[in-house]
């Protein structure tokens, strides 16, 4: 039951994802901006493609990245619940679900992904992103680091 800890982490990142999102549609038209810094700011921008917009303009993004995540996190939860491993990697996949619900249910409930933070210098900005991108992210970038980590641990052990 303790391995199965980490589970609660998906709700509670679902959540701050919802409140973040929910405040952004109700209290910020779409298309708008609040400047934060000179390098960060809140709009409301609208994903409907994959990371960084991909394919957006395709005519089956919205099913294509619906359905290709809904499979992702089948096997999430397959694999958190199915295998043992240490609790930095299952914390890891966990992070990548968690953000994986979060888009998904933007997906199913609006046809696109509410993105909201704003990242840039002078003209050139970071595609918009938001609280589960950001799940999403960390979650990969800990287990590659992880995974970089067990198989240095590998190559001294056989040596």
């Amino acid at each position: 039951m303790r391995r199965y800890f980490v589970l609660f982490i998906v709700p509670f990142i679902f959540f701050l994802d919802r409140w973040t999102k929910l405040l952004v549609i109700n209290d910020l038209a779409f298309g708008r901006q609040i400047n934060f810094a000179p390098f960060f700011s809140i709009v409301h921008a609208r994903n409907y493609g994959g990371a960084f917009s991909l394919l957006s303009d395709h005519t089956y993004a919205k099913y294509i990245f619906t359905i290709a995540p809904l499979l992702i996190v089948g096997a999430l939860v397959f694999v958190i619940i199915a295998y043992k491993m240490q609790f930095s990697k299952r914390l890891a996949l966990t992070c990548i679900l968690s953000g994986a619900v979060g888009n998904i249910y933007d997906r199913i409930s609006y046809g696109y992904v509410v993105d909201f933070l704003d990242v840039y210098y002078k003209n050139y900005h970071w595609p918009a992103f938001n609280v589960a991108d950001i799940s999403i992210s960390f979650g990969i970038c800990l287990w590659i680091f992880v995974e970089l980590i067990q198989a240095k641990h590998n190559v001294k052990s056989e040596k």
